[in-house]
């Protein structure tokens, strides 16, 4: 959904990613390689970077890589932006003193990120009561146990309550990257820098973080299914009824949907209708087309239609969702 932000690039640029003793090396990894590395054809209002130690002593990641650090936690203190990838451990407890740095920070206005199992700092600091979160969906349990009043979102890539941000698994962590790149500095910002990532440069946070089983068990008919979704994704325009859908993958309507389950969590219609609205937010985020011209290069009929599936999931209408994401856009900001 929306955050509740308006986009404009924040007036504190200084992202601050927290590191500790036992480093998740990935996640901390994804915030280094989007906000640390440097970018030029960003221009002089990108970010700024910092790595902070959340406690003294040598700080060893997994995998054997110790990490150097720029300052201590006074660095959170001057952040304008502060990332706490996955914690070590969802039973080890969460030093005070980096409870107290996140809850200053969030006082004076800073956003807080968490990456996967970096939740239970968010947790412990306090910064999750009355919001919405996420983490790893084999970590919900731990984390609804140890903060029962917590309210978990189950099977989404991540969460965005405007001043704290919560991302699932691992890999999530780049699409919540991603996603605050889009609200500081728009989609043509995010795309860049997904595109240098060699990764989508969108995928909504509504998105399922958990299916059943990645690939289908048969080898050959996995390979004719993806080959499907990709002819699919290319003529979004056209009617993609399920019959249709089977015959291109070479199943009974069945089999079709068994298969589209294993391999992408959801029946064939849903994640049509999936596909389609991801297009059109791509086609209102980036072109200049009329609503009703988007509406029918993704396949909906009728502006009432593609209305209607976008206001579901962004709480937007087309123009509206539009106006949002353009800088210059002098629309009030969306609700949440």
């Amino acid at each position: 959904m929306p955050d509740r932000a308006r986009p404009g690039p924040p007036a504190n640029r200084l992202v601050v990613v927290v590191a500790y003793d036992g480093l998740c090396t990935f996640e901390f990894g994804c915030a280094v390689e989007v906000f640390g590395l440097p970018r030029p054809e960003m221009g002089e209002g990108w970010y700024r970077f910092a790595v902070a130690a959340a406690e003294p002593g040598p700080l060893r990641a997994a995998g054997g890589v110790r990490v150097l650090v720029d300052g201590g936690l006074d660095l959170v203190e001057q952040a304008g932006t502060v990332v706490v990838p996955g914690w070590r451990g969802t039973t080890e407890p969460v030093p005070e003193a980096l409870c107290a740095a996140l809850r200053a920070a969030a006082a004076r206005g800073a956003r807080i990120l968490s990456l996967c199992s970096g939740a239970f700092v968010l947790a412990a600091a306090g910064l999750l009561d009355g919001r919405r979160a996420t983490t790893h969906w084999r970590h919900f349990e731990a984390l609804a146990a140890r903060h029962p009043g917590l309210t978990l979102v189950h099977d989404v890539l991540y969460v965005d309550e405007g001043q704290v941000l919560t991302a699932a698994g691992s890999a999530a962590g780049l699409d919540l990257c991603l996603h605050l790149i889009r609200r500081d500095f728009g989609p043509d910002a995010a795309n860049s820098v997904a595109e240098r990532l060699v990764v989508p440069p969108h995928r909504d946070g509504s998105r399922v973080q958990r299916v059943t089983r990645p690939v289908p068990r048969e080898r050959s008919s996995g390979s004719r299914l993806a080959a499907t979704l990709d002819r699919v994704r290319e003529s979004l325009a056209e009617d993609w009824p399920v019959a249709r859908l089977a015959a291109e993958a070479a199943t009974s309507t069945r089999g079709l949907h068994r298969r589209f389950r294993e391999a992408v969590g959801m029946p064939p219609g849903a994640w049509l209708l999936e596909e389609r609205v991801a297009r059109a937010r791509d086609l209102l985020e980036t072109t200049a087309l009329p609503v009703e011209e988007v509406a029918l290069a993704v396949g909906f009929r009728s502006v009432p239609a593609l209305r209607l599936h976008l206001r579901r999931r962004t709480g937007l209408a087309p123009s509206a969702y539009r106006g949002w994401f353009r800088r210059e856009s002098a629309a009030a900001s969306p609700p949440a």
